[in-house]
């Protein structure tokens, strides 16, 4: 949880999205707006929203779940299970989740955060030919990135809530917000302190041999210093 108490800095925020603002996108479409709350009553509001985990989301989460750290760092991608509750992570229980453990409120993910970004896109506004807006989502990856890197310099956690761009809290979450007609909520980011320091977490990323690609998909790149970088 974040300090709530404790407030970022109005110059940090300000180079934050300052960051944000000078992200790379897709024919210099801009094709993002996004709503600083930082109201203590506006962010009560949002932690009220309720929220429902999908079942699809459940079972395909299951696949990336690894039961212990050896696994993950033997899988090389994917998530601790013991992030999530037990209910989620055995295939016994899978075919069974019982309903209270996928409701809840936004609340439950704010943790204190005393400012959230709330980021907003518009479909409307998508790079020519780009089917499906890809160019455009790459767009938000590009923002988003740059923002993190920006707050990490300045000692301030970053954490993206997905579950703000889901269909039935992005209706309320407009509501509350006033976000205009045409625009659609992709996510948001809670900015703050952590309360005491996170443990280690287990990081564990592919090695460049296993995605690296030469000349040909069937060639594995090799490059002088791959062996350097691959742990």
């Amino acid at each position: 949880p974040f300090d709530p108490h404790r407030a970022i800095p109005a110059a940090d925020l300000a180079r934050i999205l300052e960051a944000a603002r000078w992200a790379p996108t897709a024919h210099n479409m801009q094709n993002f707006d996004i709503v600083v709350v930082d109201d203590p009553d506006t962010l009560e509001a949002i932690g009220r929203i309720g929220h429902t985990v999908s079942l699809e989301f459940i079972r395909e989460n299951f696949a990336q779940l690894a039961a212990s750290p050896e696994e993950l760092r033997t899988r090389k991608t994917g998530i601790l299970a013991a992030h999530f509750p037990p209910a989620w992570t055995t295939r016994d229980t899978l075919a069974r989740v019982p309903e209270e453990t996928r409701h809840g409120t936004l609340g439950d993910t704010l943790a204190g955060s005393p400012v959230l970004l709330v980021v907003t896109w518009d479909p409307r506004r998508r790079a020519p030919a780009s089917e499906h807006d890809a160019l455009g989502v790459m767009s938000l990856g590009c923002m988003l990135e740059n923002a993190w890197l920006m707050a990490e310099s300045l000692g301030v956690s970053m954490q993206v809530v997905s579950a703000f761009g889901a269909e039935g809290v992005e209706r309320e979450l407009r509501h509350v917000l006033g976000v205009p007609d045409g625009l659609r909520i992709a996510f948001a980011v809670r900015l703050g302190y952590p309360v005491v320091e996170p443990p280690a977490a287990v990081r564990v990323r592919r090695d460049l041999a296993d995605f690296v690609h030469h000349n040909q998909f069937s060639n594995a790149w090799q490059g002088a210093h791959a062996e350097a970088f691959a742990r």
